[in-house]
């Protein structure tokens, strides 16, 4: 006999897939009855980017590699602006811990609130989805996946189709003149894994991006020669190392002579690309396919979730982010609600006018402190119509402002600083080495007080 149950695919086990997973588990927990749900993972384990391979390019199957991840990661941001608002860091090591975990530490809380959730089963690894299309005739979606490690191919019906492969991993790549006849290494932020590659190396970085202060900083942690950071705008403009300079955007390269737009030089050994990356969904049709640029407000989405041109389809994390786990969750608990009915999406055009309101209320946004209530706001109007615990956004606000100070007092210790737990109301402690000299990232010596 047929079950009448709804269907849903998952596409992607990284923060914002697992966040849907949980909202699910939630509801069942307390006693709903909730659709099937299938998660599909392209790799072998869950968390997404912060599931680290040393593979650059191609993976083992030729699919490109998801993750951007590199050893000696540590959170850019307090974890207090990301932190579960059902599953506080405390309730996960056992003790308040220090602001910026690294990449292990983080995986790890990560991973907790799923394996206490018990949804892995849900998941199908090493099975990526290679097509999606919406049948008109059936009101479902056909999703076709391939199972790599038997090498099957199958194509399955859903009611709805949630897409959380996030935005960080078709790299954006712009070319220069010379790249062709440069002596040292190119590569983009995507494919960088390990800073000592560049010890005692000038390291040219183009771009101003998070990744272009953090990858910068690394080589400098560990031991590079000199960083110049080329800028097609404007500098990024923090107190940086001696060793550091700032300068307009690259025109060529001459063997290892980088020349630059306001005439200046410099003799660089590799040149690292930290342009940016592009939504992609290759997998996606076209009428299904999310065009956006990435903003706060997303082109085509309601609620910054809803697909405009199909209500059936729903992206998470699509948004730039100060926000990201807790607000991930969000949207998941709005996401679950809206599949099984508890929330109703309006017509058209009242999904078109909220997206062009978004945008109108973003464009409008005077610095990056406006930036952060406003996500910070997103983040409280989504909560506000689900069950999610309801947590102090006003808090974790404010974590990120002092975040915003501590680096521009000092981009090279910012990292030792320590904020307040927008769930707990704790102090976190302050770490037992200085970030910049400590050089073991491991989650046993971070969690030793």
């Amino acid at each position: 006999m047929a079950s009448n149950k709804k269907r849903i695919a998952v596409i992607g086990a990284g923060p914002s897939g697992l966040a849907q997973l949980r909202a699910f588990q939630s509801a069942a927990k307390n006693g709903e009855d909730i659709p099937e749900v299938v998660c599909f993972e392209k790799q072998h384990d869950w968390g997404g980017l912060w599931n680290y391979t040393w593979r650059t390019g191609l993976d083992e199957y030729g699919d490109p590699v998801h993750g951007s991840m590199y050893r000696y990661l540590w959170s850019n941001g307090p974890k207090e602006g990301l932190e579960f608002a059902d599953y506080s860091f405390e309730e996960h090591f056992g003790k308040q811990i220090a602001s910026y975990p690294p990449r292990a530490v983080l995986f790890d809380y990560i991973q907790g609130r799923v394996k206490k959730a018990n949804v892995r089963d849900w998941i199908r690894f090493n099975t990526p989805v290679r097509h999606v299309e919406f049948d008109k005739a059936t009101g479902q979606f056909n999703v076709t996946s391939t199972d790599r490690s038997a090498g099957t191919e199958m194509t399955e019906q859903f009611d709805n189709v949630v897409v959380s492969t996030g935005h960080f991993s078709t790299p954006n790549v712009p070319q220069f003149d010379g790249f062709e006849q440069f002596n040292g290494r190119v590569l983009h932020a995507h494919d960088f894994r390990d800073a000592v590659e560049f010890k005692n190396k000038r390291v040219l970085i183009i771009g101003t991006s998070y990744s272009a202060e953090d990858i910068g900083s690394q080589c400098w942690k560990y031991g590079c020669k000199s960083v110049t950071v080329s800028h097609r705008t404007a500098p990024i403009g923090y107190k940086w190392p001696d060793n550091w300079t700032e300068v307009p955007l690259l025109t060529k390269l001459e063997g290892n002579t980088a020349h630059f737009k306001d005439g200046s030089s410099a003799e660089v050994d590799a040149v690292i690309l930290c342009t940016g990356y592009q939504h992609s969904f290759p997998f996606m049709s076209e009428e299904l396919t999310l065009q956006t640029a990435n903003r706060l407000a997303t082109a085509n989405l309601y609620k910054g979730v809803t697909f405009v041109d199909n209500p059936e389809l729903f992206y998470l994390g699509m948004q730039d982010q100060w926000y990201t786990f807790n607000m991930f969750d969000a949207q998941a608990w709005y996401v679950r609600d809206t599949i099984m009915g508890k929330i109703t999406t309006p017509s058209a055009a009242d999904m078109k006018a909220d997206v062009a309101e978004r945008e109108a209320r973003e464009d409008a946004l005077e610095d990056d402190y406006a930036c952060i209530v406003y996500q910070g706001d997103y983040v409280k109007e989504l909560i506000s119509e689900t069950d999610y615990p309801s947590f102090d956004v006003d808090a974790a606000n404010e974590a990120f402002f002092q975040w915003k100070k501590h680096k521009k007092a000092d981009i090279m210790g910012f990292r030792d600083n320590c904020y307040k737990s927008a769930i707990t109301g704790t102090m976190s402690p302050v770490h037992h080495t200085k970030w910049s000299e400590e050089m073991n990232d491991s989650l046993e010596s971070y969690l030793k007080n």
